[in-house]
């Protein structure tokens, strides 16, 4: 069984991995999708603040794709003066979301962050894993 630490750094080095790859994006994280932040490399931002409106977009976002007719959310795209803020769909349980700058490739941002999603959602499945083995079973009465 891998220790919560040795995942954490999994998921950080795909989010270092992810910046470098996409030199615009000026912090990435990934939450929970009920808000929770996992995992972070960002600076400048309250990165908590971040992922928990990240999951009231995803929620907003999947009743307009079920409201659409159309199948599960996959991701969303909010555009600005100062940047863009894109969520992905990472698993059943979370979310990776990138922050850039105004003059970040949004096509490049897209590839690589589909990339990732899925190094995130296996780590992410396979820590939920993990806790879910380390409850106890009740004791029996």
């Amino acid at each position: 069984m891998r220790t919560d630490a040795e995942l954490r750094g999994e998921l950080l080095a795909e989010l270092s991995r992810l910046r470098h790859a996409v030199p615009e994006i000026t912090g990435c994280l990934v939450a929970s999708t009920d808000g929770l932040l996992i995992a972070d490399d960002a600076q400048a931002v309250v990165v908590e603040g971040v992922a928990a409106l990240s999951a009231a977009c995803l929620g907003v976002s999947q009743r307009i794709a079920d409201s659409a007719g159309h199948e599960e959310f996959q991701e969303v795209l909010i555009r600005s003066t100062g940047g863009h803020v894109a969520m992905y769909m990472a698993g059943h349980g979370a979310v990776l979301v990138l922050l850039a700058g105004a003059d970040a490739n949004v096509g490049r941002l897209h590839h690589e962050a589909r990339r990732a999603t899925e190094v995130v959602s296996r780590v992410v499945a396979v820590a939920a894993l993990t806790f879910a083995q380390a409850i106890p079973e009740p004791a029996p009465w």
